[in-house]
């Protein structure tokens, strides 16, 4: 007991300064706009031996298998199989073709300089893999996802993901018999096929009958528990045959995206990867040599840019034919050109397990942390270099981003209504202001909530309506009526404060979940305030007044009394002080969906009728062709290639209408 005790007090301090540090530095980071990786790592190199060497070894070794645990199985989740297929010939081909061309030219330099064969290939493997989560989010920012070199990219990401299985595998292997014969190499891979067989079949046959026993009790504390049992549990199964515990998460992941439940495993399983993660990447940065790479920093740049030519070059050679001009195919390949968070995920392994020497992955790991810090803003332009490149002299026809701007710009000129807050109610009150003919435009602060939006057509943007600065952007001063939908009373007193310096006489509306600060709201500046709760009353009461035969007249005078004295009336009742707030999480929240059909797409063709999306509890609310959004789409339209298909419906009916239109 006693030297558990003083295990604990040992551990304890150091982690306290590790989370002190990252606070700190992460914050500064995420306040200059970069990326919180880069935040973590530097608070690792800082307190790591080769700097204040502050940061003790006995806990890394745990927090970074849990760190690459859990980012495995993220990954996995994110892996589309529907997409794979729907892309079909197409992806394989310049997939394959990118990942085998790229890992044999890095493996073959490697080998030249003297470098162990199989650790010259999982460093080229690593090396030939691309970052999902910054291109995908970075051209649907750009709403550039339906456009030519944006599907070979993806494409290409879809095969990278797949490729990686086998290089985790032989890793796993590699790891425990680095000196084995080619032979016996052989022969060990293939027991690790048969066993990761094994422990597929028992988590098909276990994880996904569980998790619909654990969907139908709506309970969100299990669900999290199961998630993650699921996730380390799968982990301990693949190391106890002997492979990595990150192969099993990966498969895990691979295992559960294909069910309905991938989008709230994702949500439950975030703040968990988010921390661990941290501190994750806080071991890496211990492992960086900071002398080293400051004295050598021409060479990491060298790596970086080396990278982001050789992948640009070899993507753009393999889907020559496929985007079918040599300008579209240059993009495909140069919005791929960073590293990513596979390949990162093998060089730590591969260091963890001392497969590779630390002086030659630590440049490594520093060139793809460079290349992703930059792979956004390269993506950002890759149509303006590629012009400038390809010395395109005719004027380039706008993109759909510029266009969605310049609408919003537009509309901010003219009279219009303010949405703050684009969820369920904001959505609804959009489709009816354009049924009537009004225009308006929306402010949310959900990244992937705006992303789906604009992916729809709708006049969204990006920010917080509290900061006057977004508000005049938005075109305060021609707002007819500014609405707040959500239901947070003090984030509404803020976008009230704002409203009411730059613009007294705007009418503004406010959406409450109670009566709890009607007042207060009032009293800044709101012209109505509208509690659901009482509003919810006031319907029930007129109904049952009309029920009893209470004359028309009376019950209109009845509801508008009360409305007119703020509810005074309903305010009068019972509360209980334990009552806690509406857990959202254990709602089944309905929200925007896109999906870009692909060439391969079953839907391709085929009448919207046809597909019975309905029977998958999902509406079809939009189809967006050729920049042209066409709301309530009739059931007779026929599906083309490259149509942004625009989904409503919970996150479960969601993802089985994505899997029917692509897949069938």
């Amino acid at each position: 007991m006693g030297e558990h005790a003083g295990q604990t007090t040992t551990i304890l301090p150091q982690l306290l300064m590790l989370l002190a540090f990252s606070v700190l530095v992460v914050a500064i980071f995420r306040r200059l706009r970069l990326p919180p990786i880069v935040g973590y790592l530097a608070v690792g190199m800082a307190l790591g031996p080769y700097a204040l060497d502050l940061a003790g070894d006995n806990i890394s070794p745990v927090l970074a298998e849990l760190g690459v645990v859990f980012l495995l199985f993220t990954l996995g989740l994110e892996f589309s199989l529907p997409r794979m297929v729907a892309m079909g010939g197409e992806a394989l081909l310049v997939g394959a073709t990118q990942v085998f061309l790229t890992t044999t030219l890095f493996a073959g330099v490697l080998w030249l300089l003297d470098e162990r064969p199989l650790t010259a290939v999982l460093i080229g493997g690593a090396l030939a893999m691309s970052s999902t989560a910054i291109v995908i989010r970075q051209l649907g920012e750009q709403a550039e996802l339906n456009r030519t070199h944006a599907r070979i990219a993806v494409g290409v990401l879809l095969f990278q993901d797949l490729a990686f299985v086998p290089l985790l595998a032989v890793e796993s292997v590699y790891s425990v018999g680095a000196e084995l014969a080619a032979t016996q190499l052989l022969t060990a891979i293939a027991e690790a096929a048969v066993a990761l067989a094994l422990v597929l079949t028992f988590l098909r046959w276990i994880v996904r009958p569980l998790f619909h026993e654990i969907g139908r009790a709506r309970n969100t504390e299990l669900f999290t528990l199961a998630a993650l049992l699921v996730s380390l549990g799968a982990a301990w199964a693949t190391n106890a045959v002997g492979l990595s515990m990150a192969l099993g998460a990966f498969l895990a992941g691979m295992l559960l995206a294909e069910t309905e439940y991938r989008h709230q495993l994702e949500i439950v399983i975030r703040p968990f990867r988010d921390v661990l993660l941290g501190l994750f990447f806080i071991t890496i940065g211990t492992l960086l040599d900071l002398r080293l790479l400051l004295r050598e920093w021409w060479f990491v740049l060298s790596l970086a840019l080396g990278l982001q030519v050789v992948k640009t070059v070899i993507v753009m050679l393999a889907a020559r034919r496929s985007a079918g001009a040599l300008r579209k195919s240059f993009r495909a390949g140069f919005v791929l050109g960073q590293g990513g968070e596979f390949g990162f995920a093998l060089l730590t392994l591969m260091l963890n397990d001392r497969l590779a020497d630390a002086q030659l992955v630590q440049p490594l790991l520093a060139a793809i942390v460079v290349s992703m810090v930059a792979s956004p803003l390269l993506i950002r332009h890759n149509g303006r270099i590629a012009d400038w490149l390809f010395r395109r002299r005719e004027p380039p026809a706008p993109s759909a981003a510029d266009l969605e701007l310049a609408g919003t710009y537009a509309a901010a000129q003219r009279e219009h209504v303010i949405i703050c807050g684009f969820g369920r109610v904001g959505q609804n009150l959009a489709r009816v202001l354009e049924q009537q003919g009004f225009e308006y435009i929306a402010l949310d602060m959900d990244p992937k909530r705006v992303q789906a939006a604009r992916a729809a057509g709708d006049l969204v943007v990006f920010g917080d309506g509290a900061q006057p600065e977004i508000l005049q952007a938005v075109g305060l001063e021609r707002c007819s009526v500014l609405v707040l939908t959500f239901t947070d009373a003090d984030g509404a007193l803020g976008i009230l404060k704002a409203v009411r310096e730059l613009r007294p006489d705007v009418p503004v509306l406010v959406r409450t979940q109670d009566d709890a600060k009607l007042d207060e709201l009032q009293r800044a500046g709101a012209t109505e305030v509208v509690p659901e709760t009482l509003e919810a009353s006031l319907m029930l009461v007129s109904h049952v007044l009309l029920l009893l035969d209470v004359p028309i007249s009376r019950v209109v005078k009845t509801v508008g009394d009360i409305r007119n004295t703020r509810y005074a009336m309903l305010r009068r009742v019972f509360r209980r002080e334990d009552a806690r707030p509406f857990d959202q999480t254990q709602a089944l929240r309905e929200e925007l969906h896109t999906v870009v059909l692909p060439p391969g797409a079953y839907s391709v063709g085929r009448k919207l009728a046809e597909l019975e999306l309905d029977r998958s509890e999902v509406t079809v609310t939009a189809i967006r062709r050729d920049g042209i959004v066409g709301r309530q789409p009739d059931p007779s339209i026929v599906l083309r290639e490259g149509d942004v298909v625009v989904l409503y419906g919970v996150p479960e009916a969601l993802a089985q209408g994505e899997t029917r239109l692509l897949m069938g």
